[in-house]
């Protein structure tokens, strides 16, 4: 999948899920050209989002409800994800 494609994927999943105030998702992978996790064409990306859906929860699972969010996009497209999830 492109780049762009993959971001608005991520994005759609995340909007679909949380219905966020702020959400950004930026494509990192250029950062991590050559890197051996980088080799399988999946990304790395960075997500800040900020969702009352969150409210209440621990980090960890606000983490854990965006992966899940994610899905198959976890397998098949991001390699790597780094995540700032706030209330």
């Amino acid at each position: 999948m492109p780049r762009e494609a993959r971001v608005e994927a991520i994005r759609q999943a995340l909007e679909a899920a949380f219905a966020p105030s702020v959400l950004e998702v930026r494509d990192d992978s250029a950062r991590h050209a050559g890197h051996a996790g980088a080799r399988d064409g999946r990304g790395h990306f960075d997500v800040r989002i900020v969702s009352a859906r969150f409210a209440g929860m621990a980090p960890l699972a606000r983490h854990r409800a965006v992966y899940a969010a994610l899905g198959g996009l976890m397998a098949t497209d991001i390699h790597a994800l780094s995540i700032r999830a706030e209330s």
